[in-house]
């Protein structure tokens, strides 16, 4: 049993209001199990923060830029304390969707086609879009919960709809709009926990439809075994594709013909008492409280070995959790 947690919660992003439910979920459940969680508010001095808390492990609660995107996870490695979720490549992958895209066409992971575009490149954005078609999706190339996502039904609302979703990061990804039902897949270590197919009304899981209701979910989804089946085993190949772990959520697209489409893998999907993740552990028959323990089982540090020379000249092989903490 680690002595303290850190539950690091807040941020600098869009999405500081959700980090900021998850944190305050995870520190009470960290707290019934007996935890003793330290919620540490995430901005400038968090290194700082960390080395007065004095923590043993660190539960990142921290969701879009800043917190999901490796780059907390390299301070968190450089300071030698083992945290939650993946580590920071997978983290930097998969937190930017277009090298994502990348790598899941690499391992022959279906993927709707897409293309990425800057603020400087507008003037060629019809150039660009070429042959991919309305309607389309135009989203933030880093970011999640929805935030600066438009569905786009022809030329006229393209720029307006990618200089929107620029202000979230400075580049826009537009992707072929596939039709079918939306599903994603929870993994907790390196295996599916399971799967909720989400309903709505309209053409997209916005951020209100996340946060505000208005959603409806279904645990199974509601497609053969079969189906559900491919659909879990295509998440757990895009999780091995970018190096997760830990545990994440993958979302997909449960096309009509029946062609299923990794959207994108969430390295730290909100846990909130009403979030996806909780909901699948929830039908898995898993509690709350047990879900957020297990996440922090897996707290750990990349593996790195690393050359310490002695004094008489011996170099001996150690790894990072061997070595002294920095002060």
């Amino acid at each position: 049993m680690a002595k303290s947690v850190a539950v690091l919660m807040g941020g600098w992003g869009e999405e500081r209001d959700i980090s900021l439910r998850t944190g305050e979920a995870v520190a009470a459940a960290l707290a019934a199990r007996g935890r003793v969680a330290r919620r540490i508010f995430a901005g400038p001095g968090l290194d700082r923060a960390l080395r007065a808390a004095d923590v043993d492990q660190a539960f990142i609660a921290l969701h879009g830029r800043m917190g999901e995107d490796g780059r907390v996870q390299g301070m968190l490695e450089v300071m030698n304390i083992p945290y939650t979720g993946s580590g920071v490549m997978a983290s930097a992958t998969a937190m930017h969707k277009r090298f994502a895209k990348k790598l899941f066409r690499y391992h022959n992971l279906p993927t709707p086609p897409a293309y990425g575009i800057t603020p400087a490149r507008i003037s060629s954005l019809m150039d660009e879009h070429g042959d991919l078609g309305f309607p389309c999706a135009v989203k933030p190339a880093r970011g999640g919960s929805s935030i600066g996502l438009s569905i786009v039904s022809g030329e006229q609302e393209l720029a307006p709809a990618v200089i929107h979703a620029c202000r979230f990061g400075g580049e826009a990804l537009i992707e072929r709009w596939i039709r079918g039902r939306e599903v994603t897949v929870g993994i907790l270590g390196d295996a599916v926990l399971g799967s909720c197919e989400i309903a709505y009304a309209g053409q997209a899981f916005s951020f209100n439809r996340k946060y505000r209701g208005g959603s409806r979910y279904f645990l199974p989804p509601r497609l053969s075994p079969t189906r559900i089946a491919n659909l879990e085993s295509l998440a757990l190949g895009a999780y091995g594709a970018l190096g997760c772990r830990g545990y994440g959520r993958v979302d997909l697209i449960a096309s009509d013909d029946e062609n299923d489409q990794l959207l994108e893998v969430n390295t730290l999907p909100g846990l909130t008492r009403t979030s996806l993740l909780p909901k699948i552990a929830a039908h898995a028959g898993m509690s709350f409280d047990q879900l957020v323990e297990s996440i922090l089982a897996f707290a750990t540090l990349d593996e790195c070995t690393i050359k310490v020379s002695r004094a008489d000249g011996i170099d001996t092989s150690a790894t990072l959790e061997s070595l002294p903490r920095p002060a």
